[in-house]
C-alpha cells in the first residue's frame, strides 16, 4: 500500500454521516503513512426508486472497497440494512472489521461478532492494521514500545 495504491475502504452508513462515521476516518487520518480512499458516499442518497435503488447504490459503493468497517452502533439502528451490506461484502468476498459504539459499554452484538473477521476498539493503529490485513492480507505485527524513565536497554540508567 502506498499513495500511488491507497486502500479502497467502505464505512457503512445509512446515507448520513454519523458521528461515529466521521470519527473513524478522524482515526485513519492519524495513522503515518497510512493511505486510502473513502469509498462510501452517504451524500449519494437516492431520490427515486425506493427502497430498491438504495440497495442498488449501497452495492455500487460495497463492490468498490476492499474492505469494510461494519460500525456496530448503526446495526442497533438499522438492524435489516446493515445485514443486507453484510451479504453484499459476503457475497463479494470482501472482510469485514466491526468497530464497537464510541465510548459503548455494552458488548458488540453477536451477529456481527460472527460475520465479521475482525473487531477492533478505537484505536487508530489497530484500525489501520486490520484494514491492511482485510484488504491486502498484510501483516503487519508491530510491537507497541513502553519507554521506561531511568532505563534503557541495558538497564538502570544513572
Amino acid at each position: 500500500m502506498s499513495e500511488n495504491n491507497p486502500i479502497r475502504v467502505f464505512a457503512m452508513h445509512s446515507f448520513e454521516e454519523s458521528d461515529d462515521y466521521l470519527r473513524l476516518f478522524e482515526f485513519l487520518e492519524g495513522v503515518e503513512h497510512f493511505y486510502y480512499i473513502n469509498v462510501s458516499k452517504p451524500e449519494n442518497v437516492p431520490t427515486e426508486g425506493g427502497m430498491q435503488a438504495i440497495k442498488d447504490e449501497l452495492i455500487s459503493q460495497i463492490k468498490e472497497s476492499e474492505a469494510i468497517f461494519i460500525l456496530s452502533g448503526l446495526f442497533e439502528q438499522k438492524t435489516e440494512l446493515v445485514r443486507f451490506m453484510m451479504d453484499v461484502a459476503d457475497a463479494n468476498k470482501i472482510g469485514m472489521i466491526a468497530v464497537s459504539s464510541f465510548g459503548a459499554v455494552l458488548e458488540m452484538p453477536a451477529e456481527i461478532v460472527e460475520r465479521t473477521q475482525e473487531q477492533v476498539e478505537w484505536n487508530d493503529r489497530e484500525m489501520a492494521d486490520a484494514l491492511r490485513r482485510q484488504a491486502r492480507g498484510e501483516n503487519t505485527s508491530r510491537w507497541e514500545v513502553v519507554d521506561f524513565p531511568g532505563f534503557d536497554a541495558d538497564g538502570p540508567t544513572d
